[in-house]
């Protein structure tokens, strides 16, 4: 069964909505129906990416229109389901990959060709310490997203510094000050990749 993917909607400094697309969809178009001058950013919590949609008309016209989203057509375990190139079924998307030719003849070398060996070799090191490369995943989704939203607050620098030094202490002195939305989205995803992190040292 696919993941199912979360956003996060800011209204300015504030988390308007959270949690798989179509709850956010609703409750952006709620807000555009009262403010359509509304000041809005939507990310994907797992990579950071700012994405944009088409929200004329209802919720219901809106969610629709995610199916031709470059953002639900393209990337592997959509929430939504959509027909891709390659093989589908396995959610296979064809991407362009720059090596050295010694790199190239390596690859080919191995069993199942290139494409199996980049498979199992991305799978060996998630496997390795899934606990701290999903820490690192979360830090660094955190990061883009704190940069478009709190790029202009006080301690911002330093508070980034501390995210990726895992410093809770100085993290948590630094974002107190911020909004409310934004810090306590900020406190909660630092936690979230400490407890990754906790979970590899465990084992």
């Amino acid at each position: 069964m696919a993941e199912i993917r979360a956003f996060v909607a800011f209204s300015g400094s504030e988390v308007l909505a959270q949690g798989d697309i179509e709850t956010v969809i609703r409750s952006l178009v709620e807000l555009a129906a009262v403010d359509g001058a509304s000041s809005t950013l939507v990310f994907e919590e797992s990579t950071g990416t700012q994405v944009d949609f088409d929200l004329r008309g209802s919720a219901e016209e809106a969610i629709a229109r995610l199916d031709s989203h470059p953002l639900f057509a393209s990337a592997p375990g959509a929430s939504r389901r959509r027909a891709g190139p390659g093989r589908p079924k396995l959610g296979v998307v064809s991407r362009e990959v720059s090596l050295l030719p010694r790199h190239w003849s390596w690859l080919e070398a191995q069993p199942g060709g290139i494409s199996g060996a980049l498979r199992r070799l991305v799978d060996e090191a998630r496997r390795r310490e899934p606990g701290k490369e999903r820490a690192r995943i979360v830090r660094e989704a955190l990061s883009k997203i704190l940069w478009a939203v709190a790029g202009n607050f006080e301690g911002f620098e330093e508070a980034s510094r501390a995210l990726f030094a895992n410093d809770p202490a100085r993290f948590g002195e630094l974002v107190a000050g911020w909004p409310p939305g934004v810090r306590d989205y900020s406190l909660s995803r630092f936690r979230e990749a400490r407890r990754f992190e906790s979970e590899t040292k465990a084992t």
